[in-house]
């Protein structure tokens, strides 16, 4: 049966599923999504591992996930297809990426249908490893599919916002996606991120009052997520808050 949006008016709502991106996508009902932001674990990061100029994809003090199963560029099309068709109309998608990426997706996204407006960057504020001018920068491709106008337009295409650091693999800051979800959603719309990791989309999607679907493949990445989305739906009472209702 295919997966439908929850109803606008609902409080905030999860649903996690763990498994393969596209066949996931493939589960969800056409037209049915507001918004789209993922971070596929993309083929180029394979080839810094391989030499040895990025840390960010060992072992961590919260992952003990050494590596992860690559997204091969040669599988793009199938998802940007998938991608475009769980989306409503005038709806927008983001996706995370290196300049590498960029020059695979953008050409298949816009065959696809997606009207690509720019790369927004995101600056880490510091430099990491490599060795060719080291980056401290990622992109953020933003496609529209029909036309929706941003919320706040006064909003630079550089967000500035430390990377984390020893946290899950090339996991996201939630900030960063908090304000591409405030750019492009209003509450009680439906948000998924078919490349989860620990669920930073997700937490910003609850923070913002929408409803979120999320997949990866990783049964540490859906553990991980679950209990960071449950704890931010279900705060355990404070010290005070015990006190007050007592």
């Amino acid at each position: 049966m295919p997966r439908i949006a929850p109803h606008p008016t609902a409080p905030p709502t999860f649903q996690l599923h763990q498994g393969d991106a596209v066949t996931w996508l493939r589960s969800i009902s056409e037209s049915s999504v507001d918004l789209i932001i993922t971070d596929p674990p993309y083929e180029s990061l394979e080839k810094h591992r391989r030499i040895g100029t990025t840390t960010r994809l060992k072992n961590s003090k919260s992952s003990s996930n050494a590596w992860f199963q690559i997204f091969p560029n040669d599988r793009f099309e199938d998802l940007l297809i998938e991608v475009y068709r769980v989306l409503k109309n005038n709806r927008h998608f983001y996706l995370f990426c290196d300049a590498e990426t960029m020059f695979v997706v953008k050409p298949i996204a816009e065959s696809v249908g997606f009207k690509f407006w720019k790369p927004i960057v995101w600056d880490k504020k510091k430099i990491g490893m490599g060795y060719h001018y080291r980056s401290r920068y990622e992109m953020i491709l933003f496609f529209e599919k029909g036309k929706r106008k941003l919320n706040d337009l006064a909003i630079p295409d550089i967000i500035e916002c430390p990377r984390i650091f020893r946290g899950y693999p090339t996991e996201k800051p939630v900030s960063v996606s908090e304000i591409l979800i405030h750019q492009s959603t209003q509450p009680g719309e439906y948000i998924i991120d078919p490349f989860m990791g620990s669920g930073s989309v997700g937490i910003a999607a609850l923070q913002q009052g929408c409803h979120f679907s999320g997949n990866d493949l990783s049964a540490e990445a859906i553990d991980i997520s679950k209990t960071r989305m449950h704890a931010f739906l279900n705060p355990e009472p404070t010290l005070l808050d015990l006190i007050t209702e007592h």
